[in-house]
């Protein structure tokens, strides 16, 4: 872990208006984990920290305070803001939910968060952004002490293979397709690609988001992701005007970013 004096590293995954002039925020910091945070008077113009405390801005934080909401005392850049938009920025806001939703607070997983520093890179570079995601979602569930072995089938270890057949056994893993199951099945192709972290195929994306899926969902609490909404309306905002034209009009009900008007860093905030 990078260390600045008492600063830590850190990043905002959510943001609130708090009284008049100050935010709550969810951050997530190393060698500190997850933990709500104020930061008095950052909303009063010209306040030097208001154009920082943003999600995907690398910071150098410190904080006070004996209760579960700390203080913010100092708030630096730690470097220039990840740029995302279109995609990549509902993907950043997916991911930022995904922690707040997921880890406990005031446990710290540096390993998370130097992955999730990545991640957010990869997003802004042009990564493929379902392979990235689905790795994430791996890795989140495996810091989190809820990994499945994709690469073996359960109770008997025997290797999976890429041009077998699996299922999803809740409680025990992934099995062999028997011709009576009615769970979704997934190639094993499709398995090995997800446990060695390799770029899925464009016929391996749909079974592996449904099957992240099913292994996310029952440490969720049942209550939906407001990322997900915001994808929804992002396919439905992008789907392209029927209209004959050169193909350079912008689409509607999209900015010229290709974000969806009215998507922004502000979209999760509640």
């Amino acid at each position: 872990m990078n260390a600045r004096g008492s600063l830590f590293q850190a990043f905002v995954l959510h943001r609130r208006d708090y009284g008049n002039t100050s935010l709550l925020l969810e951050v997530f910091a190393a060698g500190r984990g997850r933990f709500p945070a104020i930061a008095k008077g950052a909303r009063r113009a010209r306040h030097p920290t208001s154009a920082v405390l943003q999600p995907f801005q690398p910071l150098w934080l410190d904080a006070v305070g004996r209760g579960e909401v700390l203080t913010l005392t100092r708030v630096e850049a730690a470097g220039p803001a990840i740029g995302l938009h279109g995609r990549p920025l509902l993907c950043g806001f997916y991911l930022n939910e995904l922690l707040v939703r997921l880890l406990g607070r005031d446990d710290p997983h540096d390993p998370l968060f130097a992955f999730y520093h990545a991640a957010l890179m990869g997003l802004a570079g042009g990564d493929d952004l379902e392979s990235l995601l689905r790795q994430f979602e791996i890795r989140l569930l495996d810091e989190l002490g809820y990994a499945l072995a994709l690469d073996v089938e359960a109770d008997c270890d025997r290797p999976v293979v890429p041009d077998g057949v699996y299922v999803l056994v809740p409680g025990r893993g992934m099995l062999q397709a028997q011709p009576d199951d009615r769970a979704e099945r997934v190639s094993g192709a499709t398995l090995l690609a997800l446990a060695q972290g390799d770029r899925l195929a464009s016929h391996q994306l749909r079974e592996a988001r449904a099957l992240l899926r099913r292994l996310l969902e029952p440490y969720l609490g049942g209550r939906p992701l407001k990322s997900r909404e915001l994808f929804r309306r992002f396919a439905v905002a992008s789907v392209p005007s029927p209209v004959p034209g050169s193909g350079s009009e912008q689409r509607p009900g999209t900015s010229r970013d290709s974000t969806p008007i009215g998507i922004t860093n502000r979209s999760l905030e509640s």
